[in-house]
């Protein structure tokens, strides 16, 4: 199934609109921030400046200018840095209100952001060189994969991975997650830094054969007909780790009436169709229609393990500190 760009048409509450300007500090690409951003704007007449960089950038931003901060929202890639920030004590509290019709499974206990969408961590193969049959049942396992010595790619720079070895580190604990990395790095590992298309483009000219990336990926060069496919660990499996994207607004906001007004936005049905469409991320309110080359949201929630989203946060520096230690940063 095919599914089509749609117009964005933004419903938003409340019977007067929105005024003044919004300041938005996205992580997220442009290609995903841009068509929301232009349609709010002409809905509700607000102005938003945008400010784009890395969750890491960002979060260094936020941190130093402090109560200073112009901004209003965060809309950040990954729970790591919706983590920090919010440990920190720069997003205020949201109402109940704001999660109405939100699927519970990746909703933070801090209650002071909003999960937008959701991507999960699987293992990419090349069908041509790989069955699903002869891969493992736990990602604990890979490392015994010999025969996949110098054929397995990572992004061990990749916000992604390092969130899912801090859930790793959540699940496993910090020894049994040293020895991991240390198992897959004697099969010699090729790290394509944090450019997992580089790494499936890889793949598919045979350099490897197979890679541990975001289900969104694989969805991508599904349309182009490449020989790769997703595989999922079994049920619970720390491989088959779900991570949301969010937002929050920021105690230093100017216009909180119209920051919670895109944060809606952004979990409104056009939003979310939109996403999907571009990305093939997971929406998270229901009634989306998917394509069928993606598992059913009720179907991969079940495959992936229940880790709290400031678990991750807890363990991410662990995970980095882990990663330099055996000399994969």
């Amino acid at each position: 199934m095919r599914l089509l760009l749609p117009t964005l048409t933004l419903a938003l509450a409340g019977s007067s609109l929105a005024q003044g300007t919004l300041t938005l500090y996205s992580g997220r690409a442009k290609t995903f921030v841009d068509p929301v951003v232009q349609q709010f704007e002409r809905a509700t007449g607000v102005k938003v400046n945008v400010r784009y960089g890395t969750d890491a950038q960002l979060v260094a931003a936020l941190r130093e200018e402090g109560k200073r901060s112009p901004a209003d929202v965060f809309w950040g890639n990954s729970v790591g840095a919706l983590g920090e920030l919010s440990s920190d004590g720069l997003f205020s509290k949201l109402g109940t209100a704001s999660y109405r019709g939100v699927s519970d499974d990746y909703l933070p206990d801090s209650k002071d952001w909003l999960p937008t969408t959701v991507r999960f961590r699987v293992l990419a193969y090349n069908t041509d060189k790989i069955r699903a049959a002869d891969l493992p049942a736990s990602i604990l396992d890979l490392p015994k994969m010999t025969s996949l010595r110098g054929r397995i790619g990572w992004t061990v720079s990749y916000p992604s991975f390092q969130d899912f070895l801090g859930g790793m580190i959540a699940k496993h604990g910090e020894a049994a997650t040293r020895q991991w990395l240390i198992g897959m790095k004697a099969l010699n590992p090729k790290d394509y830094k944090t450019s997992n298309v580089g790494m499936l483009e890889a793949m598919r000219a045979g350099e490897i054969d197979v890679g541990l990336t975001n289900h969104y990926y694989v969805q991508r060069v599904n349309r182009l007909n490449y020989p790769i496919d997703t595989y999922f660990f079994k049920a619970g499996d720390i491989g088959n780790l779900g991570n949301a994207t969010g937002a929050a607004i920021l105690k230093t906001s100017k216009n909180r009436s119209a920051a919670l007004r895109f944060l809606q936005t952004l979990i409104g049905k056009d939003a979310q169709t939109f996403f999907l469409s571009v990305n093939f991320e997971y929406p998270v309110i229901g009634n989306i229609l998917q394509p069928t080359t993606m598992l059913p949201y009720n179907d991969v929630v079940k495959r992936s393990p229940k880790v709290a989203p400031a678990a991750l946060t807890k363990n991410i520096e662990q995970a980095q500190k882990l990663l330099r230690e055996v000399g994969l940063l």
